[in-house]
């Protein structure tokens, strides 16, 4: 299941988020624990699950709920969560820390000291911007960024999700039309640190960026927009976050 901000379960944890940041921790709790109620699929369930884990107020609770979290990441394993193993892994060290079980908290440190930063993913991968661009031609790192107008970015990003891509697009500087282009990294790439096991555990986003070009290899003209009101939304996120971009 790819990642989609418009679920209920997501949206559920996104307003429990919300009253988090506002200083109300037993009512965002409330809402993760409905949240985990109401999902049903694995992916719903790792996502829910990692919110009520972090409200429990016992490390014994906290453990069986992390105990969850990695369960529902091993049934799932694919590229949105494999880079939050190490995140659930050490979590579960400090839990096991806690509790005086020094030999679990050891291995479960080994375990997430054995993953590699590398993503596995294999694509197809996709850009999102208002360029108008045409097969062969490569996209390069030193661009501008969208979010922050005096900051040229090191890198070049993109998706393994075409409708991320299209929400990029939507996003971008420019007067152009819309454009999401299929392409192919000639190089190394990383799991984008900016969202990587931020609001949401592992790579939810699928979100990738290279030093290295991006070849464009074809376009994609179908794909799921955002409504005005969402893309209304997402750029008054954007105005308002005051963290600071991983360049």
């Amino acid at each position: 299941m790819a990642f989609d901000p418009t679920n209920t379960i997501v949206k559920l944890c996104i307003q429990g988020m919300a009253l988090e940041g506002k200083g109300q921790p037993e009512e965002a709790a409330e809402v993760f624990l409905r949240a985990w109620n109401e999902a049903t699929l694995d992916f719903e369930k790792f996502i829910a699950a990692h919110y009520v884990s972090r409200h429990q107020k016992h490390v014994a609770d906290r453990l069986k709920w992390k105990e969850t979290v990695l369960q529902m990441a091993l049934n799932i394993n694919d590229d949105s969560v494999k880079s939050a193993f190490p995140l659930i892994y050490s979590d579960l060290a400090k839990c096991c820390e806690e509790l005086g079980d020094h030999a679990a908290a050891q291995k479960h440190r080994q375990t997430a000291a054995s993953y590699t930063d590398e993503p596995s993913c294999t694509g197809p991968f996709y850009h999102g911007t208002k360029a108008d661009l045409k097969v062969g031609d490569f996209l390069t790192a030193g661009s501008k960024s969208n979010y922050e107008a005096d900051l040229v970015m090191n890198h070049i990003y993109f998706t393994a999700l075409v409708n991320g891509a299209g929400l990029a697009a939507a996003l971008a500087k420019g007067a152009g039309r819309e454009r999401v282009y299929i392409v192919e990294p000639t190089g190394r790439f990383e799991n984008d640190p900016n969202v990587t096991n931020k609001k949401f555990p592992g790579n939810m986003t699928q979100s990738y960026r290279s030093t290295e070009p991006l070849k464009i290899v074809g376009e994609i003209t179908d794909w799921v927009g955002q409504t005005s009101g969402e893309l209304r939304q997402w750029r008054e996120k954007l105005e308002n976050n005051k963290g600071q971009i991983i360049n």
